[in-house]
């Protein structure tokens, strides 16, 4: 557990190497002004200055590298609310496409990463205007299957696309949004389309997937809520297209504030959903360990956690929170694109939960879950005035590694499935100030010992209420998309 002293003093290390001149300037004017020298106050002014400037810069480059969240970040805008539920993900705007293209469904049957490689050394590379450089967008190679309703029908066609590491999880979903070019027809007598030009739409993929909450107010008044349902989805885009690109990119559409006619289009196709309702789709579609990008991806290694003794015994806690708001930057480093966030923090002690707006560094391999939880763990100091994103934790809650404990007499119990089991499993280890960074908890450990015994008795009771609750045969599915991702389960 990296804490924020020691992040101060490394940035500051680091900034007295690229600073050298500073400390040069000033002895240089400290020998000319025992010299007598006249320009002796020139060198001893331009050392001062870059010597004042130092901190600064330290203070800086550890808030955009350090993830601590502080009173000051707590969102005071009270124009914005947002729901328990919600999530707004603010992507790069849609690629326009061939005007007479149709927006169709296509199934992605496998996935697999082809380039991600950029030079950036770790260091923050900010673009002027575009929001998805290449350097900084993964490419993937997929085999998709075309469901073209108003062509010859379902084809399959495969090709290589950059995937905006914001639209990733709707590749791990496995339902993405396509526009299909019918000036290119496919070939009716063989199951591929190789030929036929296949363009994503990344922003409404994230809507089919299930990443982005939407909402629809009818004329009126009523809320609907649409997350989850593909088809109907699928007609928002199509009509948004056809109206001139209706942006769709925030959680609720209210059809009170659009033109008549077209607000019309969207309430007959509420009304078709009230007349033949939709079920819920999935959170993934089936083969999701053919197109699972998480482990070719960069970001940070899951695992329970490491503690600082100090932090420990101080009544440092650890916490949840949830992501309301993700919004694209110009900035992005090797592992994950800089974004302007807002957090729902639940402190500890019970007091109400919180928003806060911090502009954080997402991991790659955290988006490409992001479909199925947006929840995030926090260490809190003691007196709860600050909180830092844990990431290692993070990323091991949302199931980007399959979390597993070993027993004492060897047996290994996977736990990936089960948030709820990795989260008290976490609290257990923090609470004794015990680190395990890794994802296997192994409790043969002699560190682990003193654990031990909690540990076993939380695992076997959880293994007895999911058998239980999923019978001797099948297992419990996380339909809703708040637990992990993990592929095992207790």
């Amino acid at each position: 557990m990296r804490s924020y002293g020691r992040a101060v003093a490394g940035s500051l290390g680091c900034a007295v190497i690229c600073c050298f001149p500073v400390p040069l300037a000033l002895l240089v004017g400290w020998s000319a002004l025992r010299a007598g020298e006249d320009w002796a106050w020139i060198a001893l002014a331009l050392g001062g200055a870059g010597a004042l400037a130092i901190p600064v810069l330290v203070l800086r480059f550890v808030r955009n590298s350090f993830p601590r969240i502080t009173r000051r970040d707590r969102l005071k805008d009270s124009s914005v609310s947002y729901g328990d539920d919600t999530f707004v993900l603010w992507a790069p705007r849609p690629t326009p496409g061939p005007a007479q293209a149709r927006v169709v469904r296509a199934n992605v049957l496998d996935a697999s990463l082809v380039h991600y490689s950029p030079d950036g050394e770790g260091t923050f590379t900010t673009y002027g205007g575009d929001l998805t450089p290449d350097e900084f967008t993964p490419k993937i190679r997929m085999r998709l299957r075309v469901y073209d309703d108003e062509g010859p029908g379902a084809f399959e066609t495969t090709g290589e696309w950059r995937v905006p590491s914001l639209c990733l999880s709707a590749v791990t979903a496995g339902r993405l949004a396509v526009l299909v070019d019918p000036d290119r027809p496919a070939d009716r007598a063989g199951p591929r389309a190789e030929g036929r030009r296949v363009t994503p739409l990344w922003p409404g993929s994230a809507l089919l997937a299930g990443t982005r909450t939407c909402r629809v107010i009818d004329l009126d008044g009523r809320l609907t809520e649409v997350t989850g349902h593909p088809e109907r989805l699928l007609r928002h885009l199509r009509i948004s297209r056809e109206a001139g690109g209706i942006g769709l990119d925030g959680d609720t559409l209210d059809l009170r504030r659009l033109d008549p006619a077209v607000a019309a289009r969207y309430a007959s196709v509420a009304d078709h959903a009230r007349a033949t309702p939709e079920g819920r789709a999935p959170v993934t579609e089936p083969g999701e360990e053919a197109r699972w990008l998480v482990d070719s991806l960069p970001g940070a290694a899951a695992g329970f956690g490491t503690v600082s003794r100090r932090w420990s015994r101080r009544g440092g806690v650890l916490v949840r929170g949830r992501f309301l708001q993700m919004t694209a930057t110009h900035t992005f480093q090797d592992h994950g694109p800089v974004l302007d966030t807002v957090i729902r923090i639940r402190p500890a002690d019970g007091t109400p939960p919180f928003d806060a707006a911090r502009r954080l560094t997402v991991p790659m391999d955290y988006l490409a879950v992001l479909h199925r939880t947006r929840e995030v763990v926090l260490y809190a100091a003691a007196n709860g005035g600050s909180f830092v994103v844990d990431w290692a934790r993070t990323n091991l809650l949302a199931g980007t590694t399959a979390a597993t404990v070993i027993a004492p007499d060897g047996e290994e119990i996977p736990v990936g499935a089960r948030p709820d089991v990795i989260w008290s499993l976490m609290n257990i280890l923090a609470s004794q100030g015990l680190s395990n960074p890794t994802a296997v908890l192994d409790l043969r450990k002699r560190s682990l010992s003193g654990a031990a015994g909690s540990v076993m008795e939380l695992v076997r009771r959880e293994c007895a209420r999911h058998r239980l609750a999923t019978g001797p045969h099948g297992a419990e599915d996380p339909a809703d998309g708040s637990g992990g991702a993990g592929r095992a389960t207790v």
